[in-house]
């Protein structure tokens, strides 16, 4: 099953294609993800929708305005939702530190807005959603959460975004230090994936 991304971040679609390669449906189904870039790029859009789902589908539809008839789009929105910000960076995650969403900058804030908070207040998950949107219309949505706990400074030099801060329920080492088999296993975005694979599968 070819799916065209609405997102020209190569790394995302390296992760998307690496989970659909490893996912059990791939012996069936295979899958293909085609990033928006080899199409030219990504019509702009405007992540306002307040929500993941909501911002996916706009990234969604965007694309799928380019495609060919036949074509399915998929739209990933993801965020780190922490307690002790009510929820935030939430869907704001990309833009934390500013309009230029640099992933270092975004990360830096963080460090440093948590810094005072005590190890026991420092609980937050990551959320994923996985958005298809067909040739008639269909739409699809897939929900993954990674819950876990934010360590007090970034360690390890794998991952990106959040990942170095971000440590998973059940281990003691971050996102970044645990790698990508581990990571591919236990995260929001494989959870997702996992979902949506098994629909894909059953569509026969």
């Amino acid at each position: 099953m070819k799916l065209y991304l609405a997102s020209g971040n190569a790394h995302k679609a390296a992760e998307l294609q690496s989970l659909a390669d490893a996912s059990p449906a791939s012996g069936l189904l295979p899958f293909e993800i085609v990033s928006a870039r080899e199409l030219g790029g990504m019509p702009e859009v405007v992540e306002d929708a307040g929500t993941f789902v909501g911002n996916a589908r706009k990234k969604a539809l965007a694309l799928r305005a380019k495609l060919p008839a036949d074509a399915w789009a998929l739209a990933d929105d993801s965020g780190l939702c922490v307690d002790a910000l009510g929820g935030g960076p939430g869907v704001e995650s990309a833009y934390f530190a500013g309009p230029q969403g640099d992933g270092a900058a975004n990360l830096a804030k963080l460090v440093t807005v948590m810094r005072a908070v005590p190890a026991e207040s420092r609980g937050a998950k990551f959320v994923c959603v996985l958005l298809v949107c067909g040739p008639s219309g269909e739409e699809k949505i897939f929900e993954g959460e990674s819950a876990g706990r934010l360590a007090h400074e970034p360690k390890g030099g794998a991952g990106f975004g959040y990942d170095p801060l971000f440590v998973p329920a059940g281990h003691e080492h971050s996102f970044s230090e645990l790698g990508d088999a581990v990571k591919a296993g236990i995260s929001h975005r494989a959870r997702a994936w996992a979902k949506l694979a098994r629909w894909a599968r059953s569509r026969g």
